[in-house]
């Protein structure tokens, strides 16, 4: 079991380092553009990536169960998806 928790936070790492690049350059072309698309797709992906790391660390130090960090997770997946999609939808 400790290898299978050794991976999840390695791809909780991964998900952060990934998630937060995006986010950056995403808010560096709004500084840009001055594109609200683009500053509402960086707050997307933002959620998405907080919601993974919030529930791995609750999962890790707070023992919050597998089902309810799935449905967590789930949720700022779904909210920061939508962010996403309506980033797509705006214009200037």
């Amino acid at each position: 079991m400790n290898g299978v928790i050794t991976a999840i936070a390695v791809v909780k790492f991964v998900i952060l380092l990934l998630g937060g690049g995006i986010t950056y350059i995403a808010f560096k072309a709004y500084l840009r553009t001055g594109a609200d698309s683009l500053r509402v797709l960086g707050v997307g992906f933002g959620i998405i990536t907080l919601g993974a790391i919030l529930t791995g660390v609750a999962n890790q130090f707070f023992s919050v169960g597998l089902a309810l960090g799935v449905l967590i997770n789930s949720l700022f997946v779904a909210l920061g998806l939508a962010v996403i999609m309506y980033s797509l939808y705006i214009q200037k």
